[in-house]
């Protein structure tokens, strides 16, 4: 039963969301000197169920289609995903309640996002769209929350009322600085759908599933699958020259090496089933050592 249950909601995939979730609470903590820990398990709770409600929700769309055997009947399928998406609704509107209206948009738009993502006439996952979205909705949305839920007033956004006038502020270096943080993590997390998109391109496109590597050209993909990975390092470099974290940061270079010898056989093998390891492999080559590095600043500080 769990082990049906792990499968149906692909639990070894959720380090796209949960390492980012990571890597911006210990920036946090490296920041602002502050948590709060009610806010940040509502918070957990409702990131990890909704991405698990995500997942199932395509595994059962796609096995219409693919010929994949669904882990559970399709009503008890309905069943499980009605929970999970009531469990997380319910822990984020907690979560609204007690950080405000900015929670509550940026919220909504996830769970928007999330939903149109994998279902509807024309899901986000089916178009050339995938890559933009996860990347940026689990790559920076999810810190940005993070962030967000536990630093101090006027960090990021911040809003005041009067009578019928809402203002919106915005902390452009603290928006910057976080973006910046986040950047590997969003090209690492675009790259992971990416590979998807060109290792499945010929049977997607049986099912009139036309992704971005139809869109561009193969040569194009594999093009873009490498910069993304060269873009991240820079991010890291500019992480060291804003003072994002420390400037041993750097010491993430020392993995471009290994992410190289990945990319290379990505593109060797990209239309096997297994290649799909190496950009798993370099998003942990890159982001691991991120948190890391923000763990260690916690402790050794400049």
């Amino acid at each position: 039963m769990k082990n049906r249950f792990l499968s149906f909601t692909e639990i070894q995939t959720k380090t796209a969301s949960v390492l980012p979730f990571l890597l911006a609470l210990l920036y946090t903590l490296y920041t602002y000197k502050s948590v709060n820990v009610r806010n940040t398990i509502l918070f957990f709770a409702a990131m990890l169920l909704f991405d698990m409600s995500t997942t199932a929700i395509n595994n059962y769309i796609d096995t219409r289609t693919n010929g994949r055997v669904l882990e559970y009947s399709r009503t008890a399928a309905r069943r499980i995903i009605y929970v999970m998406l009531t469990v997380a609704t319910l822990a984020g509107i907690a979560l609204a309640w007690f950080t405000g209206p900015v929670v509550l948009a940026c919220g909504a738009v996830c769970f928007a996002a999330g939903i149109a993502y994998t279902y509807g006439p024309v899901a986000i996952s089916r178009m050339p769209l995938g890559e933009v979205v996860s990347g940026i909705f689990m790559g920076f949305f999810i810190p940005f929350l993070t962030v967000y839920i536990n630093a101090p007033d006027q960090s990021l956004i911040f809003y005041s009322r009067t009578s019928w006038v809402i203002q919106v502020s915005f902390n452009l270096m603290g928006l910057l600085k976080l973006f910046v943080l986040t950047l590997p993590a969003i090209l690492c997390i675009a790259n992971i759908m990416l590979a998807n998109n060109i290792r499945d391109i010929e049977s997607d496109e049986r099912i009139s599933r036309f992704t971005l590597p139809h869109y561009i050209g193969m040569k194009n993909a594999l093009r873009l699958f490498a910069l993304n990975y060269y873009m991240a390092y820079a991010a890291v470099i500019l992480m060291a020259i804003f003072q994002v974290l420390p400037p041993y940061v750097l010491v993430v270079l020392a993995s471009v090496g290994f992410v190289q010898k990945n990319i290379a056989a990505f593109r060797k093998n990209f239309t096997r089933p297994e290649s799909f390891r190496f950009c798993i492999q370099n998003f942990l080559l890159i982001v691991l050592p991120l948190i890391v590095v923000a763990g260690a600043a916690l402790f050794v500080g400049m």
